[in-house]
């Protein structure tokens, strides 16, 4: 007959048994779930007019473009080939909504750190004011490495047709307005194939959230 001290470990033992048996169970069903979930996603939308070419259907993606940044690198779609990237605009000057835009890129660049395949596009709207090295001193004061987020500047009116034209977003000049512009706040979410799969709010950290989940997703869906 076993003793006290015995019987009082082996039903710790038991005890101990019966709780690795349900976290174990745990694990195995939250596992299942979020990969029902995963399985059960829809695809992220593809932006822009489609057109029916033979059997293919061919989606809008980002027209040509060449710009230089902060580094004096030169800057083409083909710096993002096989990467997936955020795009947006702003001016350095802009005492508006930039400054929220860029906290809340800065949290897109940071939360990405770890992933490769991700960079960042900012367009200077205001390509006069914003020279090559006003935009290296204000990537060094967010602390953004240039082989990851690509501050940009070019011909004015190139960069304004890219906008309006290739990525649906506002930007333009506009004397009525407080700084003398006026553009979005969007960020665009854009896939391996520069096709925009996503737009959203820069200002608005909810949106911005999304976006940072949406971002894991296309990664893991371009796999």
């Amino acid at each position: 007959m076993l003793d006290t001290r015995s019987q009082t470990l082996i039903i710790r033992i038991n005890k101990l048994r019966q709780y690795q048996v349900n976290r174990l169970l745990l694990c195995t069903l939250t596992t299942l779930f979020l990969l029902s979930c995963q399985m059960n996603e829809k695809p992220l939308p593809i932006f822009g007019e489609r057109e029916v070419v033979g059997t293919d259907t061919v989606y809008h993606t980002i027209a040509p473009f060449a710009f230089v940044d902060q580094d004096s690198s030169l800057v083409t779609n083909e710096t993002f080939k096989d990467n997936i990237y955020v795009a947006d605009f702003f001016f350095t000057s802009c005492r508006t909504i930039c400054p929220i835009m860029k906290t809340q890129m800065l949290r897109v660049y940071n939360a990405t750190a770890e992933m490769p395949d991700v960079k960042i596009l900012s367009h200077t709207i205001d390509p006069e004011y914003d020279t090559v090295a006003l935009l290296h001193d204000f990537a060094n004061r967010l602390g953004a490495e240039s082989n990851r987020w690509h501050f940009v500047t070019g011909v004015k009116d190139s960069i304004y047709k890219i906008a309006q034209t290739s990525y649906f977003a506002t930007a333009m000049e506009d004397k009525s307005e407080p700084d003398g512009f006026i553009h979005s706040g969007a960020f665009l979410l854009l896939d391996k194939q520069q096709r925009i799969r996503g737009k959203y709010d820069g200002t608005k950290e909810e949106d911005v959230n999304r976006l940072i989940i949406d971002i894991k997703r296309l990664r893991r869906d371009e796999k």
